[in-house]
């Protein structure tokens, strides 16, 4: 999963309208698809259902409620994610090709390219795979990695705007990775962060295949600079505590489909529909 913080120009909107309520929670239930594939019954029978190529749709909810009106966030990221064993190991690898931002604010929109997003370098770690109560869980842990500036991800991350490791992984000329902003038509700027990715997965094997569970985010993010002076700031954006607000769905796909074009191609056909705020509760 891919999912940065959203900084940024909450300041801009503080005048708007209430936002946006959060949908009903949990967004998804993915667990009770009728199938007629037989659940493992043991370990390595868990392990040949779980090891191969799986399409990645994962949503992290973040809210942020320093401002005089909270802006509340969907992080909705589009990817590969493989498992396989290395030395009797279940190994996870993830890589990322494209993500969404949808703000609780009308006419604000935020946008991180498909090239900061692919820039992202691929997660690799061990993950723990338990039985309870019948049914296998995956647990992947937290496997730090940085983006927008180079060092050791297990180290906090750089608060200094001329570290000299930052570097430009979307090659657009300016350093850390670009978010841009937009606010109707009367407001256009660019914020350009750097990231520590710090993220966990539970997942659960499911009776027709696929994987899904929830996201925990504990990264950090820092605004190295922006085209414009107000947006060169910092904000308080934390995932909102309702797990069933940031959930993650593995659907496996033939392993040939590999490109973020393919995969594009196909999301409708295996993922949910993106979710989207309510109006305001009057």
């Amino acid at each position: 999963m891919v999912l940065w913080w959203l900084l940024a120009f909450l300041f801009i909107l503080n005048s708007c309208s209430k936002p946006l309520e959060w949908p009903e929670s949990p967004l998804y239930v993915f667990d009770k698809i009728e199938s007629r594939l037989t659940y493992p019954a043991d370990r390595d029978s868990a392990l040949k259902a779980i090891v191969g190529h799986y399409a990645h749709y994962d949503v992290v909810a973040y809210e942020d409620t320093t401002t005089r009106t909270t802006m509340r966030t969907f992080i909705i990221s589009y990817g590969f994610t493989d498992f396989y064993l290395e030395d009797g190991k279940l190994m996870q690898s993830d890589r990322f090709v494209h993500a969404e931002q949808k703000l609780s604010r009308k006419n604000a929109e935020s946008v991180f390219s498909d090239e900061a997003v692919q820039a992202i370098k691929p997660r690799v770690r061990e993950v723990e795979l338990f039985q309870k109560d019948g049914t296998w869980h995956i647990y992947s842990p937290e496997s730090p990695s940085l983006l927008g500036i180079k060092g050791d991800p297990t180290k906090p991350l750089s608060s200094d705007r001329n570290d000299p490791n930052l570097t430009d992984p979307d090659l657009d000329g300016h350093p850390g990775v670009t978010v841009k902003i937009s606010v109707g038509k009367f407001f256009r700027g660019e914020i350009y962060l750097i990231r520590r990715e710090i993220f966990s997965n539970y997942l659960t094997l499911n009776s027709n295949g696929t994987l899904s569970g929830y996201v925990i985010d504990r990264s950090e993010q820092f605004v190295v600079g922006a085209s414009k002076k107000i947006l060169n700031q910092e904000s308080h954006n934390f995932q909102h505590p309702d797990k069933g607000l940031s959930q993650v769905l593995l659907v496996k796909i033939n392993p040939e489909i590999d490109t973020p074009d393919e995969l594009m191609k196909i999301k409708d056909d295996i993922f949910p529909a993106e979710p989207e705020f309510r109006r305001s509760k009057k």
